[in-house]
């Protein structure tokens, strides 16, 4: 691989790498590091990659480095930090509702399986459509189908309003 097409490679995936590594770890900074470990790796061993025909391994290289990464460090999965609800002008009591449910919401997103989490949080953030999910991971897209529903089934049992009676 010359050092033009791994530029090149480096450019077009490097943020949906670090993405995808986000929302598996829910730290910028690890997700930084992984990806960046993902290129070194690819430039080390010198592998031969088209940049849009092999992007399903740059996926499975950085989800093996992941899994090493938090198997070696013991680390338990972070939170889910930067995820934030827009306000408009409203009052205090609107304020305080909207808090809660931001906080039920990232509390239900960490306790989706991580399989579920990803496949929802690429479809919500990024705004992938099923098909472009699939190809990223590999994965079919009735698997894709299936993980979301789950996804938004738990969600919306967790974040269902509480009822008072």
């Amino acid at each position: 691989m010359t050092r033009e097409e791994f530029k090149l490679l480096f450019e077009t995936h490097f943020d949906a790498i670090r993405r995808y590594l986000y929302f598996r770890s829910g730290d910028t900074v690890i997700s930084t590091d992984l990806a960046q470990d993902t290129f070194m790796r690819i430039w080390e061993k010198q592998l031969d990659l088209d940049a849009s025909r092999d992007v399903g391994l740059l996926y499975k290289i950085a989800g093996d480095l992941f899994v090493s990464h938090f198997r070696r460090e013991r680390l338990a999965r972070g939170k889910m930090k930067e995820l934030s609800f827009e306000l408009e002008e409203s009052g205090p009591e609107e304020d305080l509702q909207t808090k809660e449910l931001q906080a039920r919401y990232e509390k239900a997103l960490t306790r989706l399986p991580e399989k579920q989490r990803i496949v929802f949080l690429m479809s919500r953030m990024e705004e992938l459509s099923y098909q472009e999910i699939a190809n990223r991971l590999s994965l079919s897209v009735k698997a894709i189908e299936k993980r979301m529903s789950a996804a938004l089934a738990q969600l919306r049992k967790e974040l269902k309003p509480h009822e008072k009676g």
